[in-house]
C-alpha cells in the first residue's frame, strides 16, 4: 500500500509575497506534495493554516502515515491544542518531516524540549550540502554532496538536542556550516529535520531536494499500528509482581490508584 503523506504549511508567504507567489504559485505545499508523488508509492494530501482545525483533524491524523511541516510567519498562529494532537500521534509511531524555519516550529520545540535556534543570513548564497551518512536510507542515490545556488544560511550553533543520526552537513559561501539533516525518535515516531527551504528561492524545484524529501517520507513510515500504549503508566499490584515480594514502607497510592502527571 501507498504510504500516505500528508503536507502541512502556512500558506501564508504565498499570499503576502509577490516573489513566493511567482515561485509556487499553487502553494509550497502543493509543490512539495508534487515532489513527494514523482515516483509513486506515495499518496499525497496537503493541509493548511487557514483549514478548520489547521487540517489536522483527529481522524486527519489518524488516517497519517508521515506528516511533512513546513511553516514560517505564524508558527505562534498555531493552536497549543493541535500541537499537542500531533505530538501525541508522533508517540504514538506517525512519521515527522520538518522543513526549513520549521526548526522554530511549536511542534518540533515541543518534540526537542530545546529552543531551536540557530544564525541566519538571507543572502542567496550558495549552499552545499555533504552526505555525512552516505549509507543512511534518506541519503540513498545521492553522491557525496549537492549543490543549491541560492538559499537562506542557517549556521551552528543550533540548539537541538544531540540527534540519532546526521545525514547532511552544510557549508555556505559565507563560511558558515550547519547540520542540515538530523534524525530523531520520539516514542514510537521517527523525526527528520531537513535545513533547505527558504520560501524566496526555487528548493522546492530542485530534482535531488524531491529525491531526499522522497526517501525521508520512506525512511519516517512506520508500517505498524499506531501504538497507544506509549502513554500507559500502570500501577503494577503487588499481587501482579513476577517474583513473589511483601509491602514494605509507606507509600502514597493506593492499589491500582493512577500516578501523578
Amino acid at each position: 500500500m501507498a504510504i500516505r503523506a500528508l503536507v502541512w504549511g502556512e500558506n501564508v508567504h504565498e499570499q503576502e509575497s509577490p516573489v513566493v507567489a511567482e515561485l509556487y504559485p499553487d502553494g509550497m505545499h502543493n509543490q512539495i506534495a508534487r515532489l513527494l508523488g514523482e515516483e509513486g508509492g506515495v499518496e499525497t494530501r496537503t493541509a493548511v493554516l487557514q483549514d478548520p482545525e489547521h487540517g489536522l483533524r483527529e481522524q486527519v491524523l489518524a488516517e497519517t502515515d508521515v506528516l511533512v511541516w513546513w511553516g514560517h510567519a505564524a508558527h505562534g498562529a498555531v493552536e497549543d491544542e493541535i500541537v499537542e494532537r500531533v505530538a501525541r500521534h508522533v508517540w504514538e509511531g506517525m512519521g515527522l518531516i520538518l522543513l526549513h524555519s520549521a526548526h522554530f516550529s511549536k511542534i518540533f520545540k515541543r518534540l526537542m524540549g530545546t529552543p531551536c535556534a540557530l544564525k541566519w543570513r538571507e543572502a542567496g548564497e550558495r549552499e552545499r550540502l555533504w552526505v555525512v551518512n552516505p549509507r543512511h536510507p534518506i541519503a540513498a542515490g545521492l553522491g557525496e554532496y549537492f549543490e543549491l545556488e541560492n538559499e537562506e544560511m542557517y549556521g551552528e550553533p543550533f540548539s537541538v538536542p544531540e540527534p540519532l543520526e546526521t545525514v547532511f552537513i552544510s557549508w555556505f559561501q559565507g563560511g558558515e556550516v550547519f547540520r542540515s539533516g538530523l534524525t530523531y525518535r520520539r516514542g514510537a515516531g521517527n523525526i527528520f529535520y531537513f535545513r533547505p527551504g527558504h520560501e524566496t528561492y526555487p528548493t522546492y524545484h530542485d530534482a535531488t531536494v524531491g529525491k531526499v524529501l522522497r526517501n525521508a517520507v520512506k525512511w519516517a513510515h512506520n508500517p505498524q499500528a499506531r501504538y497507544p500504549g506509549v502513554h500507559d503508566a500502570p500501577n503494577v499490584p503487588v499481587e501482579a509482581a513476577l517474583e513473589p515480594i511483601e509491602e514494605r514502607g509507606g507509600k502514597l497510592h493506593e492499589a491500582g490508584q493512577e500516578g501523578f502527571r
